[in-house]
């Protein structure tokens, strides 16, 4: 028996979003379908029991882009999707941060989130669809949780916001903003603007939270009606008692620790100094008494963490100091360099505080562009930002197993930011790509790499519209309401603070913003405040890189290769290309260049070699040559006839040289003269109706103009050869008089 479906709908601006359950996964703890048109995505959450040991909430959220909800199949060799590509890590990351603040502190069940694309219609994005769909998973299902979420998109098209754009929308915004959070707060905010000024994106933010109000009642709604009941999740927490004899025990020893400004070394070794200390005091079973009555290592080390934050964040919320000894607003130091790798094509390294980013920026020809295989109406793109986390950054000794999704999503941050200052393809034919290497971290990586590749690109002198500069905010609030806002917060700030705000941009405006919050929400006075202060904060940085570098280069470093723009007709691409490329191929190996060719005509030569550059120049710019009658051309025999030669005087075009014309002298036979493949020096002497173009050599050998090409040619040969190879007709000779035994002479006229 088909089960019964329920529906509910909600209307975001003027778009109607459709949930539906109860028709697919149920064995699931809780399944849905979201759709928006023909767009449809599946989300199931389902919670497990406790793995033995574990310290910390095993959330797993993850999608899976399937490329069958567009009507495609993947271009891999095994021809189906494998591991997620950067879209897909990007949606899951995005669909955690909202949710996990959520759940209850303590939490230790396993719970998984699903969520994976079943229909795209390639109008509207799949990823915020992804957020409302999980969030309604858990409504609805058995799992204990403080949702639901609402997630919307906003695009600003002249002047005003738009709720959920299409993709076509996107095109002409000034804004790609993504918001997640509750009916109070927001929770989640990941941007990519052109420069939008601080008060239009404090806007944005507050129009996107009140388009997700109608989310979060349609899920309120799902819940009573559908929900099942929820489960009692196992719990990890300290007994208040234990807590406070901890706290007590610490406070002491690490305010003085605290009173001293502390590097990232001496903070961590202090406060593990002190950790071993309190865990064999607490934790010591003298002999002969039960271990029961004393506490478990686990339970102390929790109420040390819980003690450590308690007393940084009173220092900082009564006292305004943090750990290493700044006050809120403080940045610390900064130095930068550039030039540091002699054969990249730009490097800057940026270093504020213990965090160092080293930048290196490779210009590449537009053929070198990265492919796309997704279900978004992108097919590819000319810039691309990467970022490497290595464990020694860190001080530690990691097993490598590839990008982590911290880092795809720390280089997907970055390339935002700078995307909107990567000039047009148009006056600048490159492909871009930068690297970002973590060298040293203490907080803020992501923003470090913004600055350092600000740095690499205009030391390859790519023309950047603006300089870009990024910092990281962070929030301590407390139980009464009192908050602070944090400037260029560092590791410590992060792990024990309430907010990671990052916030890049020109002088002119942000281009790109990312929120990550451990509370319930982040009121809008406060969002104001940070972006205000971040502002401040990057005019600050920005004037320190600018000491360094204060414009892009004018020259491109000597090994960076130099783009020639050739156009030619696009009936004439055919000919460059060659069959199954072999012409095209031949001229780049023949030349040293790499060439792409656009479908308008437009052909770019990149070469680091100027002499081959201009060779490939001249033989592509020929293509867009018409032959003239008059003209001369050195051309390449490529085939024999009989009656004559044909020659290709240029790319994709050729004619013939009558064997009348190919000496002054009698010829009896072609090839005493030509053979297959050799260069011959030939005009143009008459063009028919039909394209068809006769050459002669001998026009060439005896010096005549065009006036006389035209005057001479009488149909290519029409003079007739003789029998024995003759060439009939009379001639007179240019010396003068008859030359004997050719026949009557002709008048020259």
């Amino acid at each position: 028996m088909k089960p019964e479906t329920k529906r509910y709908t909600a209307t975001v601006g003027s778009r109607t979003v459709t949930f539906e359950t109860g028709k697919l996964a149920a064995q699931a703890g809780g399944a849905v379908t979201i759709a928006l048109n023909d767009t449809i995505v599946f989300a199931a959450a389902t919670m497990g029991g406790v793995r033995e040991g574990i310290d910390f909430f095993p959330l797993q959220v993850e999608y899976e882009e399937r490329l069958y909800a567009g009507g495609k199949i993947p271009g891999s060799f095994f021809r189906r999707e494998g591991r997620p590509g950067t879209d897909a890590i990007l949606t899951a990351r995005l669909t955690d941060r909202p949710l996990r603040p959520l759940f209850q502190h303590g939490m230790r069940n396993e719970v998984q989130v699903m969520m994976f694309s079943l229909s795209s219609d390639g109008e509207n994005p799949l990823d915020v669809l992804a957020i409302n769909a999980a969030s309604a998973a858990i409504m609805i299902s058995d799992i204990p949780w403080g949702g639901p979420v609402g997630a919307v998109r906003v695009a600003r098209v002249d002047g005003q916001f738009i709720a959920n754009p299409t993709f076509k929308e996107m095109d002409a915004s000034d804004l790609d903003l993504r918001l997640a959070g509750t009916k109070d707060a927001i929770l989640m905010v990941e941007c990519a603007a052109n420069e939008v000024p601080e008060d239009i994106m404090a806007a944005a933010l507050d129009f996107g939270h009140q388009a997700i109000q109608p989310l979060v009642e349609v899920q309120l709604k799902m819940q009573a009606e559908v929900g099942k009941p929820k489960r009692e999740p196992t719990l990890n927490t300290p007994n208040a008692d234990l807590q406070k004899k901890v706290l007590d025990r610490v406070s002491a020893a690490m305010t003085d620790l605290l009173d001293k400004p502390l590097s990232k070394n001496e903070f961590y070794g202090g406060m593990t100094t002190l950790k071993d200390e309190i865990v064999a005091e607490f934790c010591t079973v003298p002999a002969g008494a039960s271990a029961a009555d004393y506490p478990t290592l686990a339970s102390v080390r929790e109420a040390f963490d819980q003690a450590e934050g308690t007393i940084v964040r009173e220092r900082i919320l009564s006292q305004g100091k943090r750990p290493d000894g700044r006050g809120p607003a403080d940045i610390r130091p900064i130095w930068c360099e550039v030039g540091l790798s002699p054969r990249a094509h730009g490097s800057g390294i940026f270093t504020r505080g213990e965090t160092q980013v080293l930048s290196l920026a490779t210009l590449g020809t537009l053929g070198e562009a990265q492919e796309l295989d997704n279900l978004g109406p992108t097919d590819s793109k000319r810039y691309m930002h990467h970022y490497n986390f290595p464990p020694f950054s860190t001080g530690e000794v990691k097993p490598l197993r590839g990008q982590s999704r911290r880092e795809v999503g720390h280089g997907a941050l970055a390339e935002r930011a700078l995307e909107p200052v990567i000039p047009a393809e148009e006056s600048f034919p490159y492909t871009l790509r930068v690297v970002s290497e973590v060298l040293a971290s203490n907080g803020s990586s992501s923003m470090a790499s913004v600055c350092g590749s600000t740095l690499a690109l205009m030391d390859a002198g790519v023309p950047i519209k603006s300089p870009v500069a990024g910092v990281a905010m962070g929030l301590v609030t407390d139980d009464s309401g009192r908050y602070k806002i944090l400037t260029d917060i560092q590791g410590a700030e992060d792990h024990l603070g309430d907010m990671d705000f990052k916030v890049a941009g020109t002088a002119k405006g942000i281009t790109a913003l990312q929120m990550d919050i451990k509370i319930s929400g982040l009121s809008a006075q406060m969002m104001k405040e940070a972006l205000e202060q971040a502002n401040t904060a990057r005019m600050s940085i920005m004037d320190k890189m600018l000491e360094v570098i204060d414009q892009p280069r004018a020259e491109l470093k000597p090994h960076a290769p130099r783009i020639i723009t050739v156009k030619i007709p696009v009936e004439k691409i055919g000919a460059l290309i060659g069959p199954g490329g072999k012409n095209i191929r031949a001229l780049q190996e023949e030349t040293g260049t790499k060439i792409d060719v656009q479908e308008d005509g437009t052909v770019y030569i990149a070469s680091t070699e100027g002499i081959g550059a201009k060779e490939a120049e001249e033989r592509v710019k020929s293509l867009g040559e018409n032959a003239v009658i008059g003209n001369i051309y050195t051309g390449k025999v490529v085939r024999i006839a009989d009656f004559g030669a044909f020659v290709e005087i240029l790319p994709g075009v050729d004619g013939l040289v009558h064997i009348s014309q190919l000496d002054s002298e009698r010829v009896n036979k072609v090839e005493d003269v030509v053979g297959m493949g050799d260069e011959i020096t030939v005009m143009v002497t008459n063009i028919d109706p039909a394209g068809k173009i006769r050459l002669s050599r001998q026009a060439v050998l005896e010096g005549w103009t065009a006036e006389e090409a035209r005057e001479r040619d009488n149909g290519g040969g029409s003079r007739g050869p003789r029998p024995g190879g003759g060439r009939g007709g009379d001639r007179g000779d240019r010396r003068g008089g008859d030359r004997g035994g050719r026949g009557g002479g002709r008048d020259r006229r």
